[in-house]
């Protein structure tokens, strides 16, 4: 576990869009698998732009400048599935360009699986509000390379911690990652977890180490793969009892072989900082 996040990790902290700022109690937030910015739009695509996970392609940073003005309108935003500066996205880390693009002032890349040149897998947080911690975990499972970030920020007389998660496929793999993070989220004030659960809700909240974890989602979670005609709902964003849920739903863009999941939520009193 890292609880010291480099400054470069951490990212820098840029001005704020005009009306970007998040009202005291309300947010928006927003998780995302990209695909490390490969646009796929049918299941043919797997295999006919199967390479660009492996080389660079000169369309790569135009679909990630998509995504960019998507994640604008949004507080605090989880990604799955980013590279973090190897030559297959031209040694470029897309957590902090999108950060950059979407100009949010606080960003975190968390490195998961480092194949070097060939590939720097992992996850990130975007954030319009200053994390008070933050931390890298990573996740049980046989095959390693599965891990959360966790976030933490400030409120009146209590605290939010935000957790950014992309779980392993197998079951086995999946209930021990559950595990680790009920534990995590156990002794929190209000909590929040986003992320590619690669699970539907129905299992995550009734049979698997979260059913008594006082998370919640909303009674019709929206589908979100394959972007192009979406049946399964795989991502989530998961709330503790005293947060409000406002509204919920999948935003229609095809810019990966997921949609983004986007939730709007009231927090309890006392309001943030």
């Amino acid at each position: 576990m890292n609880t010291d996040p480099t400054q470069q990790s951490a990212g820098s902290e840029n001005t704020p869009p005009s009306g970007s700022t998040p009202s005291n109690r309300h947010l928006r937030l927003v998780t995302y698998n990209i695909q490390v910015g490969i646009q796929t739009e049918r299941y043919r695509h797997y295999v006919t732009r199967g390479w660009q996970h492996l080389l660079p392609h000169n369309l790569r940073s135009q679909n990630l400048d998509r995504i960019a003005d998507t994640l604008k309108d949004f507080d605090v935003v989880a990604l799955q599935e980013t590279d973090g500066g190897s030559y297959r996205s031209g040694y470029i880390n897309q957590v902090e360009y999108l950060a950059d693009k979407a100009e949010f002032p606080y960003w975190y890349q968390q490195l998961n699986r480092n194949l070097g040149k060939l590939g720097q897998h992992g996850n990130g947080l975007l954030t319009r509000i200053k994390p008070e911690i933050l931390e890298d975990h990573k996740l049980p499972g046989l095959m390693p390379g599965r891990g959360a970030i966790i976030a933490r920020f400030s409120l009146e007389h209590s605290s939010l911690l935000v957790v950014v998660a992309h779980l392993s496929l197998g079951v086995r793999a999946q209930n021990q990652q559950l595990e680790y993070l009920r534990e995590l989220v156990a002794d929190a004030d209000h909590a929040i977890v986003m992320g590619d659960l690669n699970s539907h809700l129905a299992s995550l909240l009734s049979q698997s180490p979260l059913k008594d974890s006082g998370l919640r989602g909303p009674e019709q979670p929206p589908h979100s793969f394959p972007s192009w005609r979406p049946v399964r709902s795989l991502d989530h964003i998961l709330v503790s009892d005293e947060v409000k849920i406002d509204s919920l739903g999948t935003l229609d863009i095809a810019f990966s072989d997921h949609l983004p999941v986007a939730m709007d939520i009231i927090l309890p009193e006392p309001i943030l900082r």
